[in-house]
């Protein structure tokens, strides 16, 4: 138990990466003064949550409506957050390219702060994958969900001190532990993809 709880916080913190926002809040906020960007850091993590927990209740949903099968969901989940985690290790990296996706520094709260920075495509995916209905069962899907919270909370609490992470670590640094959470992300993947062929193959077999 205590040790799905810990892989799910792992996998959860490498594909939201909490220090990967860093830069993105930092040059976000950089024209507001100290109490406005605090409510940018606290409201941000909050609109992000909110999206997550939107797809953890409507992607099931969506897909139930689709007639899409868990295999194909495993193995098409896999692939998205796969590709994900390749421009996580070998494009700009994560600050890099969501720092070019600042045009209005006025109206930053939602974007890129809330999305794509913390609710990222891969962190919806990979909400959606752990809380399937066909695999878990309402309490764990409650727990995963209080464990999202967790992640979001604790993403908020490093863009709150996030000068003096910056300071500490460096950008470069950052980048690096960045790259290090895709090659996290991208082994995952790559078990969502073998378990969904596996399962595909013994139901044609």
């Amino acid at each position: 138990m205590i040790a799905d709880i810990l892989t799910k916080i792992f996998f959860l913190i490498a594909v939201i990466d909490p220090l990967g926002s860093v830069p993105v809040y930092l040059e976000a906020t950089k024209q507001l003064d100290l109490k406005h960007k605090r409510k940018v850091a606290v409201r941000a993590s909050f609109i992000a949550f909110l999206i997550l927990l939107f797809f953890i209740v409507v992607g099931q949903l969506i897909l139930e409506g689709m007639n899409v099968t868990l295999d194909a969901f495993q193995i098409s989940g896999g692939v998205i957050l796969f590709l994900f985690a390749l421009t996580m290790i070998f494009g700009e990296g994560k600050p890099e390219s969501e720092k070019h996706l600042i045009k209005d520094y006025k109206h930053v709260t939602v974007f890129p702060v809330a999305i794509p920075s913390i609710a990222s495509p891969g962190a919806i995916m990979a909400v959606v994958l752990l809380t399937d209905n066909s695999l878990y069962s309402v309490q764990q899907q409650a727990l995963t969900t209080l464990l999202v919270m967790v992640v979001v909370s604790i993403t908020m609490s490093v863009l709150l001190v996030a000068n003096f992470v910056q300071k500490k670590i460096g950008e470069y640094g950052i980048t690096v532990i960045s790259k290090v959470m895709g090659l996290i992300l991208a082994a995952y993947a790559v078990q969502s993809i073998l378990s969904g062929l596996r399962d595909f193959f013994k139901v044609i077999n």
